[in-house]
């Protein structure tokens, strides 16, 4: 039975059923961090990173002093980062801190994640894109294709694909995004028949896109880039959204002409996500021509 006193307890917090506050979502993720950064530097011997083991160490893997040491940064600070104390972190340091704790490429981006911060120097890959999937891309040329998630960048591609709009090769990896090339690459825009069109197509398509992504910094980073363009900031301002669908399009290649193609997306997983871009021929002009424009990018 419970007592008077053990129910006024209660109700005024001092008893022992005091219901502890509620975790935000970046106290959360301060601590995973924290949980983190402890677990990999307990995990590195010292020979890994340069240092003498010693007759004396007691603690296993390194200290914090030495991390901070080789990261060049307070000890007191990282300390304080370890404890999960409520503290900046520049990505500067995330990547001094990921290269001192020898991560790899999952486990550099988890440490990003966890700092809610964008990683300066992104993985070039994708794990989406497996030899597979690229097998399989290749093997539709000349039909073009590629994968493509849902801020549009261009994960992997085949032969044809990659000369339907430009030398997509010759685009630094950080700039394959169709949306930001229908912007700022001349050749590309040249290469779209009915251009402004099309960027209102993918601006409606990645609005509804974006609903799921809201927080996430790298479609923040993208939107910001490309509100330099005063063309996308009319198109974005129009607030249309639209999904996905089939449809019919026109290119003027430069190299072989105009194509007539039907554009499908197969998708990989649930929708809005990673897809499969497919451009068939409509007509036999359109694919005698995308015939030559293979030949043309296996002589490239």
């Amino acid at each position: 039975m419970t007592t008077m006193a053990q129910e006024t307890a209660t109700a005024t917090g001092t008893g022992t059923a005091r219901t502890a506050a509620p975790q935000t979502a970046s106290t959360v993720r301060r601590h995973e961090l924290a949980a983190f950064l402890r677990h990999r530097r307990e995990h590195i011997a010292p020979e890994q990173v340069g240092l003498p083991r010693g007759t004396r160490r007691r603690t296993p893997g390194l200290r914090r002093e030495e991390v901070a040491q080789l990261a060049a940064v307070g000890v007191t600070w990282y300390t304080w980062l370890e404890q999960a104390r409520d503290i900046q972190v520049s990505v500067q340091v995330l990547d001094a801190l990921a290269r001192t704790l020898l991560l790899d490429r999952s486990e550099r981006s988890h440490l990003f994640q966890l700092a809610d911060a964008i990683d300066p120097q992104p993985a070039t890959d994708c794990p989406v894109v497996t030899p597979a999937l690229q097998s399989m891309l290749d093997q539709l040329d000349p039909i073009p294709a590629c994968l493509q998630n849902a801020r549009y960048d261009i994960l992997a591609y085949n032969r044809t694909y990659g000369m339907l709009l430009c030398d997509l090769d010759a685009v630094p990896p950080e700039d394959r995004n169709c949306m930001i090339l229908s912007y700022t690459h001349q050749e590309w825009r040249s290469s779209i028949v009915h251009l402004e069109k099309s960027q209102r197509l993918m601006a409606a398509r990645f609005r509804g896109s974006m609903a799921d992504h809201l927080a996430d910094p790298t479609w923040k980073t993208l939107l910001k880039r490309l509100h330099t363009s005063p063309e996308f900031c009319e198109v974005w301002d129009r607030h249309e959204v639209l999904g996905a669908s089939p449809r019919r399009k026109e290119f003027r290649n430069a190299h072989v002409g105009r194509l007539t193609v039907d554009h499908t997306d197969l998708w990989l997983g649930p929708s809005r996500g990673p897809r499969m871009v497919t451009y068939a021929p409509v007509d036999e002009e359109s694919r005698q021509r995308l015939e030559r424009l293979h030949a043309i990018a296996l002589e490239k």
